[in-house]
């Protein structure tokens, strides 16, 4: 697999570099934004299966690197970054990352996550706006609850008729809890479907993903916290 180092510490990233290149990586090292760009660039030769993005770069802001490289790519993106409160972590899934790992970090727990998106990368490279793939068997119809519309065939969701726009994994994880209501969902399974692994420590992944779809669709009530066990979707009345 193709993977896109973007890292401004040559120290840093030549020991990554020598990590992954072990387990069968072939890397590409960019040392700011910029450069990051143009690698990522149609034509630019073959694409990546994963960009691992330093938010501490030289040139640009990592949050604005992170938002322009989900505009060009739908490359899954795992940011690295020192800012552990969840409030970045959300902001950063919010422009389109996949995944994140917070400064300082075991080194095979970064296997795992870049392991772990590389296995959900949709196979086809169209860009940030890619729907689903076609099954052949037509049209799926919308999910509603209450206010809440999900459409699985367009990946698209409104609330109250306007669309919110989500990453991929917080609509699989909203379409997950929202094909039944009521019931609730352990961690395990969810990670499972949703991530395709069972590695634990997607676990705080999973978080950080609820508390995004929590405030983007404005309905803190929508998913409850099962404590010990899950989650799962209380239906809204209306």
């Amino acid at each position: 697999m193709r993977l896109l180092l973007v890292e401004d510490d040559n120290h840093v990233a030549a020991a990554l570099t020598a990590v992954l290149s072990r387990h069968g990586f072939d890397i590409t090292h960019a040392r700011g934004g910029e450069e990051a760009l143009q690698a990522l660039l149609p034509g630019a030769g073959a694409p990546f299966g994963v960009v691992l993005l330093d938010l501490g770069l030289p040139d640009q802001d990592g949050f604005e690197v992170c938002g322009r490289i989900r505009k060009l790519t739908a490359t899954p993106v795992i940011m690295v970054t020192a800012r552990s409160d969840v409030r970045s972590r959300i902001h950063g899934l919010n422009l389109g990352a996949d995944d994140y790992v917070v400064k300082p970090y075991d080194t095979m727990e970064l296997l795992a996550r870049i392991h772990a998106v590389s296995r959900r990368t949709l196979p086809s490279d169209s860009g940030a706006g890619a729907g689903t793939e076609d099954s052949g068997e037509g049209p799926q119809p919308p999910l509603r609850l209450g206010p809440v519309t999900i459409e699985l065939s367009t990946r698209q969701v409104s609330v109250d008729g306007t669309t919110v726009s989500l990453t991929r994994k917080e609509f699989d994880l909203l379409a997950l809890l929202a094909q039944r209501p009521g019931v609730v969902f352990r961690r395990e399974q969810i990670i499972s479907e949703v991530w395709r692994t069972s590695w634990e420590g997607t676990g705080r992944t999973l978080e950080v993903h609820i508390a995004s779809l929590r405030s983007k669709l404005h309905m803190p009530a929508l998913i409850e916290t099962v404590r010990g066990v899950g989650y799962r979707l209380v239906a809204p009345a209306g």
